[in-house]
């Protein structure tokens, strides 16, 4: 006997879940954008917050969230010049599903403790 496909009830026809995902997609970008809710960092700092990523891959990482508007960059009138990051009000509006989903995985890893 075939199984009878149900209809999705959901009230939006597009996942908004996608839509979010596609704006701040790509590997490291919750990261960055986790780094940046202290404050302004400089390249170099998000580097070492973040030793696993290339710095090829962090500076494509940053144009695009700059592009996209949800950080800004800040050429510094120092010697040599230096540049940094920073969150605007969009880029901060990501924060409370960020700290969600950090806590969800804190809550897993305490998990994981528990059981080994």
């Amino acid at each position: 006997m075939a199984l009878i496909r149900r209809k999705n009830r959901t009230p939006h026809p597009m996942c908004p879940l996608s839509d979010c995902m596609a704006f701040i997609g790509g590997a490291w970008t919750p990261n960055i954008i986790w780094y940046l809710s202290s404050g302004p960092r400089r390249f170099s700092e998000l580097r070492g917050d973040i030793p696993l990523v290339s710095a090829k891959v962090l500076t494509q990482r940053l144009r695009e969230l700059e592009d996209r508007g949800i950080l800004t960059r800040s050429v510094m009138e120092t010697s040599p010049p230096s540049v940094e990051y920073a969150l605007t009000d969009l880029g901060r509006e990501f924060m409370p599903v960020i700290r969600a989903i950090a806590e969800v995985g804190q809550r897993l890893k305490e998990r994981v403790a528990t059981l080994e």
